[in-house]
C-alpha cells in the first residue's frame, strides 16, 4: 500500500505531461524519506527543475530551523490537517516556490508527514551532489586538524574516489572519540575512532573474565 501511494505521490509531484516512467536516482536512497526525495528528483529532472527545487528545499529546512513557531504549528497534532495544508500552501506561496517543491510539501502535508520534510531535503541534497559527480564525505576527529594533516586526509580520500568524482568534504570535532577518525565516503563508513575500540577492548575483558 505504501509503494502504491508513494508512486501516486510521484505522478502528482510532476505537473507536465511527461512520460510516467520514473527517472532514477544517481545513488541507491532508502527510507520513506529517500521514497520521497527520489519521487521528486524524477519529476524535477523531467522538467529541468533540478537546481531550483534543490535551493527551495535548503530554504525551507533553514526556515523550519529559524522560525520554531512554524515548526510547531505544523507537528502540532491540535491543529486541524486543512489548516496546516493552507498554511504550508500559504508558505510555499510566499516564498515563491517552485511548483514541484509546493506539491511535496503539500503531499506530505496530506500524509501528516510534516517532520519529514527536514529529512527529505536533506536526502535530495545527497542526490544532487552525487547527480553533479560529487561524493559526500564526512570526517569526524577529537580535535580540529591541522593544515598538513587535512592535505594527507583529502590526498587518502582521493583514491576512494572514481573518475570524475569530486570529494565534498565536511570535517567535524567531537572529543567524545578521545582520538583517531569517523569517516563516511558516500554510504561507506569506517570508525577508527579511539573510543570504539577502547570499548571493544572493554567487551573482551568483560567475555573473558
Amino acid at each position: 500500500m505504501a509503494s502504491r501511494n508513494l508512486s501516486i505521490i510521484a505522478r502528482q509531484l510532476s505537473t507536465s505531461t511527461a512520460s510516467n516512467a520514473l527517472v532514477r536516482t544517481p545513488i541507491p536512497v532508502h527510507g520513506i524519506d529517500g521514497r520521497y526525495a527520489a519521487a521528486l528528483y524524477s519529476a524535477a529532472s523531467k522538467q529541468k527543475a533540478l537546481d531550483a527545487v534543490e535551493k527551495d528545499l535548503t530554504q525551507v529546512a533553514v526556515t523550519l530551523t529559524k522560525d520554531p513557531r512554524l515548526a510547531d504549528f505544523l507537528n502540532d497534532p491540535s491543529v486541524n490537517k486543512g489548516i496546516k495544508i493552507d498554511g504550508i500552501g500559504g508558505v510555499a506561496d510566499k516564498m515563491k516556490l517552485n511548483p514541484l517543491s509546493k506539491n511535496l510539501l503539500l503531499a506530505l502535508a496530506e500524509n501528516n508527514r510534516f517532520t519529514l520534510i527536514p529529512a527529505v531535503a536533506d536526502v535530495f541534497s545527497t542526490i544532487m551532489a552525487a547527480h553533479r559527480g560529487e561524493v559526500v564525505c564526512e570526517i569526524t576527529t577529537a580535535k580540529k586538524l591541522d593544515g598538513a594533516m587535512t592535505k594527507e586526509v583529502e590526498g587518502a580520500l582521493a583514491g576512494f574516489l572514481k573518475k570524475g568524482e569530486k570529494a565534498q568534504i565536511t570535517y567535524k570535532v567531537d572529543p567524545a572519540i578521545i582520538g583517531g577518525m569517523i569517516v563516511s565516503i558516500g554510504d561507506k563508513f569506517c570508525d577508527m575512532s579511539m573510543a570504539t575500540k577502547l570499548n571493544k577492548y572493554s567487551e573482551l575483558l568483560k567475555a573473558a573474565a
